[in-house]
């Protein structure tokens, strides 16, 4: 095969949105640095929703962005959660997977702690082949052309075989 068709994951972001700022913020962020050994970054709202008591500008949530063996182990140990199975709708049609986790406590090893509760979290996972570079570098951007983008079928067989996902 191809060495520039080659894909590969490049970054996983963890986020977890608490709906609202202070303790429990606090504690979600203490939960991501336990499970991902990262410091989590606030995520801000960006319009006001007086139904849910938010403002604009207030922080909501936080997330994790993890590359290379962080975003292998943190995938494994949220797939081995959710039972490695995954459903064809949560592939996107740039070969991108997301899918959430409902209480942290379901992960392998993670017990429950009065001091932090229970939190869900949503994973997304970004894949691309060597080259996409082109799409972000400053001089000379370029789009990525079709017969080089990553498409969900790819996707699909390197989950399989990287992760045993079994797809239902």
């Amino acid at each position: 095969m191809n060495p520039m068709e080659e894909v590969k994951i490049a970054k996983a972001t963890v986020n977890i949105g608490v709906g609202e700022g202070g303790e429990k913020l606090a504690r979600a962020e203490k939960l991501l640095i336990n499970i991902t050994d990262q410091k989590p970054v606030r995520t801000f709202s960006k319009v006001t929703n007086p139904e849910f008591g938010i403002r604009k500008g207030q922080p909501i949530a936080c997330k994790v962005t993890l590359r290379d063996e962080k975003a292998i182990k943190a995938i494994k140990l949220v797939l081995d959660g959710l039972g490695n199975r995954l459903k064809p709708t949560q592939f996107d049609k740039q070969g991108n997977v997301s899918f959430g986790i409902e209480e942290h406590i379901e992960i392998p090893g993670m017990r429950y702690d009065p001091d932090i509760g229970i939190f869900g979290m949503n994973v997304s996972i970004t894949f691309e082949k060597p080259g996409y570079r082109i799409k972000r570098r400053r001089i000379q951007q370029k789009k990525i052309p079709k017969k080089h983008q990553v498409t969900p079928e790819e996707t699909r067989e390197f989950m399989k075989e990287k992760f045993q996902v079994k797809i239902t």
